[in-house]
């Protein structure tokens, strides 16, 4: 049976290569791996996430599913603190190696090693459609609570993958939702933390 990149500890043989993208005016070359999301390079979604979004200016700032780190890595350019958090553990080790190479500071970690007290000025993230509705909702609703009031989340979802509906769930679970911009059949939904309860 083919293995999941979301599976916590990949057994595919560990085969590298580095991949080079472009993203905010700047190429940059990362490290991937077989048994992670998009050992290929930087996939369709990810790139409109990165090319339709500004850099954050400062702020603490999660990568939800971080993969190899692109989202992170790129954050960390101008965030004041960057979390990574990922089920798979050899995504997570080559996401603090890509950080150590590009000489930023990216704190990746599995869920549960996140502090419990840590709020999010925003969270970026390409979420894991794949591993169902029900296991995305609860995704959702773990992560979206620990935005700091007035914070925000991006997320980039395909419309073939339920973009639409997952912007009306959102929106019926208390977090209001906009779409911000489309690309290439992918929505960027900006979701935002009421400043008071």
């Amino acid at each position: 049976m083919a293995e999941h990149y979301f599976e916590g500890t990949p057994t595919s043989d560990d085969r590298r290569r580095d991949v080079t993208t472009h993203i905010w005016d700047q190429d940059v070359t990362f490290t991937t791996s077989s048994g992670v999301f998009s050992q290929d390079g930087l996939d369709k979604a990810t790139a409109v996430l990165l090319r339709n979004s500004a850099p954050p200016v400062g702020g603490t700032v999660l990568d939800l599913g971080c993969g190899w780190g692109p989202i992170a890595c790129s954050l960390a350019r101008s965030a004041d603190a960057v979390w990574a958090v990922d089920t798979n553990e050899r995504a997570l080790e080559l996401t603090r190696l890509n950080a150590e190479r590009l000489g930023v500071t990216v704190h990746a970690c599995l869920p549960d090693d996140v502090p419990a007290d840590l709020v999010f000025d925003e969270i970026w993230s390409n979420p894991p459609i794949r591993i169902g509705k029900q296991a995305l909702h609860d995704l959702l609703l773990r992560w979206l609570p620990r935005l700091a009031p007035g914070g925000s989340a991006r997320l980039v979802v395909g419309k073939n993958l339920g973009a639409d509906s997952l912007q009306r769930w959102l929106g019926e679970q208390g977090w209001p939702t906009e779409r911000v911009d489309s690309e290439k059949g992918f929505r960027i939904l900006l979701v935002r933390r009421a400043i008071a309860p």
